[in-house]
């Protein structure tokens, strides 16, 4: 018997999504991470968002429950079709795609802060915030973060793609609260871990803080944290009054214009009102991609997760803000 399946009905499953599949046939596959998010039981670096999936441990990822199926769980296309069309009262999530339009930008002169002679402090300081040591050396090792000689602030550098450095972002080491942008900084070139081996996927983050976060919780999951690309925006990114008019945000217009190949954006904005409206306009903005929609699962930002996962922020704050969050109060960072 033939294992042909005609291309209509292959279409036809392809239009069933991974998120639908699961509720209709495997619930107990689904853990909520927050509203409209979740990730895999059995695969727990599986994440689904705004109708799209994701697996961290292999960089696959997709709309569809065929192409999950697999990708993932190794079936062939006939055997994947054949499963999702078992039952025919499934209906798929829709998920529009636009263009995307990148902006140009005027090139800056640069006033890089002068260099301390240690960088104790600055090591110390993101060491406190639960940044893993190697990560913190690899970054001072290749010239991304140093100590200002002055203020002993963290600077943040930023590269284009002659390796000159066009962004520095200063970040104070004690209790000031300094953030600031070096004069003549560009923030199309804003502070990034970029891999080595072709990604067709950027993690987007809020602060080059959160960023060194999220490169430290990869490690401690065991993922190989050079294999991703990170990149910080240096600041909350600021929608639209009509949210659907929010531009790109130059830095991911900069980097989607000169890397063709990427398909996934995951966004890991903070919990707050500010990084929840941001999440919504990019999604809006870069509908041409599989945009996911991935914060922090309890805390602030992913920092907060951080320092919550180490022992650093007790349970209590990171569960009285979540619980705030739900019911939408703001409350004052700790």
């Amino acid at each position: 018997m033939s294992n042909y399946i005609p291309p209509n009905i292959v279409e036809k499953a392809r239009e069933i999504d991974l998120l639908t599949y699961f509720k209709m046939y495997e619930p107990n596959e689904l853990v909520e991470v927050c509203e409209g998010t979740y990730r895999g039981k059995t695969h727990d670096s599986l994440i689904i968002s705004n109708g799209l999936w994701y697996r961290f441990s292999t960089n696959d990822g997709g709309k569809s429950a065929v192409d999950y199926l697999i990708k993932v769980e190794g079936l062939s296309l006939q055997d994947a079709v054949k499963k999702v069309l078992n039952n025919d009262n499934i209906v798929p999530i829709q998920v529009h795609k636009n263009e995307n339009k990148v902006p140009n930008k005027e090139q800056k002169h640069i006033v890089i802060p002068e260099k301390s002679s240690t960088n104790k402090q600055v090591i110390e300081y993101l060491i406190n915030r639960g940044i893993d040591e190697e990560i913190i050396n690899y970054c001072i090792d290749n010239n991304l973060i140093y100590q200002e000689n002055k203020t002993n602030n963290v600077v943040f550098l930023g590269y284009d793609n002659n390796k000159e450095i066009k962004y520095a972002g200063c970040r104070s080491t004690n209790e000031t609260r300094i953030m600031r942008d070096a004069k003549g900084s560009s923030k199309e070139f804003s502070f990034r871990l970029l891999s080595n081996t072709e990604n067709d996927t950027i993690h987007v983050f809020e602060s080059s803080i959160d960023l060194l976060s999220y490169a430290t919780l990869l490690k401690l999951k065991g993922y190989e944290w050079k294999n991703q690309n990170l990149i910080a925006l240096a600041g909350v990114y600021q929608p639209s009054k009509n949210i659907e008019d929010s531009k790109v945000p130059i830095a991911i217009a900069n980097y989607l214009n000169n890397n063709p190949k990427t398909e996934h954006i995951v966004v890991h904005f903070d919990n707050d009102r500010a990084g929840r409206d941001a999440t919504k306009a990019f999604i809006i903005a870069l509908n041409k991609y599989n945009v996911y929609d991935i914060p922090a699962p309890y805390g602030k930002d992913i920092n907060d997760y951080l320092c919550y996962k180490l022992g650093l922020k007790s349970k209590n704050y990171v569960e009285n803000y979540y619980l705030k969050k739900q019911n939408k109060i703001d409350i004052k960072e700790k």
